[in-house]
């Protein structure tokens, strides 16, 4: 079976239209997907800063396209999402959780919750509280979620994909590779993935 590795950060909308539109893709094609949760914020400081400048001096003509861009994307695929007033975010307990929730056999359902709680609610998935209703509405268990990703296994984890991605020549967030080493970045690259997935099953010359 030909494997679709996601690696992904749910502070990133394009991450969120992303993870939303892989899914049925893997369903169509019969790919599978690794989820590789990551840290994006720790790939930016090591290999892509610019991002940071942009933010602090945004171009006023290509900001408004971007925000059109956004919301054409999330239109098309049926999806809330609106800028949350903390932003950006710190996504780290959101992902080390991640890693809870591939344990446990539910990550689609916990990053969507995170996602929707985040880019279509608007609240601070940095803050204890809100993680804490995001574990109810999956079914998973306090006291074992907040132990776990406060220890060092799972800071190790995030980590290591997170280094993982940079060493394999990934920028951002979301970054896929299909069978093997072909990288694709960003949502709008899922057409392409689609035929790399393809060609990799020798349906596609």
């Amino acid at each position: 079976m030909v494997e679709i590795e996601f690696y992904f950060d749910c502070s990133s909308p394009w991450t969120y239209l992303a993870f939303h539109n892989i899914q049925p893709l893997a369903a169509e094609t019969g790919a599978s997907i690794v989820w590789k949760p990551i840290l994006v914020g720790g790939i930016f400081n090591t290999v892509n800063k610019t991002v940071y400048e942009s933010r602090e001096k945004p171009h006023p003509v290509k900001s408004r396209y971007y925000k059109k861009d956004l919301q054409d994307w999330a239109r098309f695929t049926g999806l809330r999402i609106t800028m949350p007033p903390v932003f950006p975010v710190n996504s780290v307990k959101a992902m080390r959780g991640a890693f809870v929730a591939i344990e446990r056999d539910c990550l689609p359902l916990y990053a969507r919750t995170v996602f929707e709680t985040y880019w279509g609610d608007l609240q601070d998935i940095s803050q204890d509280s809100v993680m804490e209703s995001i574990v109810a509405k999956v079914g998973l268990d306090r006291t074992d979620f907040f132990a776990r990703i406060g220890a060092t296994e799972y800071k190790d984890r995030l980590r290591a994909t997170t280094e993982e991605l940079i060493a394999r020549g990934g920028f951002g967030s979301p970054t896929m590779y299909v069978a093997g080493d072909d990288m694709y970045f960003g949502n709008d690259r899922l057409p392409l993935v689609r035929q790399a997935v393809l060609r990799a099953q020798g349906r596609l010359e």
